[in-house]
């Protein structure tokens, strides 16, 4: 079904997207640029991060809601399953960890608030490792759940 496979592929390259920005865009620009143009570059790296986030998170989250209504009307006890919390707390995460904090963040920068730069950098970069972390376990549930995405039988 066209749907599973979606839902199996989605976790991978969500994950994938993710251990760039943290692993390869993040510390080049900080390498190679003057540390404000490389805070420029990496916040607008963030930035298409958090916004695509949201689109595999509600992507995920749909697809697992389908998933979970097919297994309990074949018998299961719930409409709610473990990819579906995987995916919500991937999504909140996105949420206070990028739009939540990054307007502190800029406040921060500026002198206001309670909080430093350097205090709201590390909660975000806390949010960030748990999304991380969801999305590592969405992905290797999904590729439990299935055997891969071929359909067919295997030589």
């Amino acid at each position: 079904m066209a749907l599973d496979r979606w839902r199996r592929l989605l976790p991978g390259l969500w994950l994938g997207w993710l251990l760039c920005v943290a692993i390869v865009a993040t510390p080049a620009a900080f390498a190679l640029l003057e540390r404000a143009d490389a805070g420029r570059v990496v916040a607008r790296v963030l930035g298409w991060e958090a916004h695509s986030a949201l689109l595999f998170g509600a992507a995920l989250l749909a697809l697992e809601r389908v998933r979970a209504k097919r297994l309990a009307d074949d018998g299961g006890s719930s409409q709610f399953s473990a990819g579906m919390a995987l995916a919500a707390g991937a999504l909140f995460c996105t949420v206070v960890g990028y739009f939540g904090l990054q307007p502190m963040m800029a406040a921060a920068r500026a002198g206001q608030g309670g909080l430093s730069f350097g205090q709201l950098h590390a909660v975000s970069m806390v949010f960030y490792g748990l999304k991380l972390v969801c999305v590592a376990a969405l992905a290797w549930r999904a590729s439990a759940a299935g055997g891969g995405l071929s359909s067919g039988p295997s030589s």
